[in-house]
């Protein structure tokens, strides 16, 4: 740890090849996912190159070190994946309800980009603001709230009743919304 703190070549390559299996196997444990504990392992490594300068010899070993961060750098990537629900079965088949509206067959590409903006125009522009920073800008809704000034609680009503708005939109059968859409759409493109 001395040498990547003083900034020594091969000093962080040393300690990937000495210590990435176990890292990676504390990744695994937490997180349950292949791609998940790849990514950590790498991001791990990192953060220790750049904190290299807090390790400190006498509270411990640079392989307890180590474990600790992969251990807490685990438990808060879990923690950020459960919160986005990145592996809820209720989204996923949620999703499932709303794709025939999206399948190649059923409407082409201008179409489903008019029908897209046109759902989110029905939003008021706090909706529509928060949901585009949520999902396009990937941030979390007390990222939002630090950013635009608003408490959280506003900007969560602002993202559930826009969600809610947007499903109520989307939720009409395909054959009453495609007729409209392709000709609305037709008349955009000539």
């Amino acid at each position: 740890m001395i040498y990547v703190h003083q900034g020594v070549g091969d000093a962080l390559a040393v300690l990937f090849k000495r210590y990435q299996r176990l890292v990676f196997s504390v990744a695994m444990k937490v997180l349950r996912d292949l791609g998940e504990a790849e990514d950590l392992t790498q991001s791990a490594f990192m953060q220790i190159y750049r904190t290299a300068t807090v390790f400190d010899p006498s509270r411990g070993s640079a392989k307890v070190w180590i474990l600790k961060h992969a251990y807490h750098l685990s438990l808060n990537r879990r923690r950020h994946l459960a919160i986005r629900q990145f592996y809820s079965s209720e989204e996923i088949s949620e999703m499932n309800e709303l794709t025939p509206l999206l399948e190649p067959g059923e409407m082409t590409y201008p179409e489903k980009r008019h029908l897209v903006e046109q759902t989110m125009s029905t939003l008021n522009e706090p909706q529509k603001r928060v949901l585009e920073m949520a999902f396009f800008d990937g941030l979390t809704l007390k990222e939002i709230a630090d950013k635009t000034g608003e408490t959280p609680g506003n900007i969560r009503h602002h993202y559930y009743r826009g969600i809610d708005k947007l499903r109520a939109q989307l939720a009409h059968p395909a054959d009453e919304r495609a007729p409209a859409a392709r000709r609305e759409a037709a008349n955009a493109e000539a």
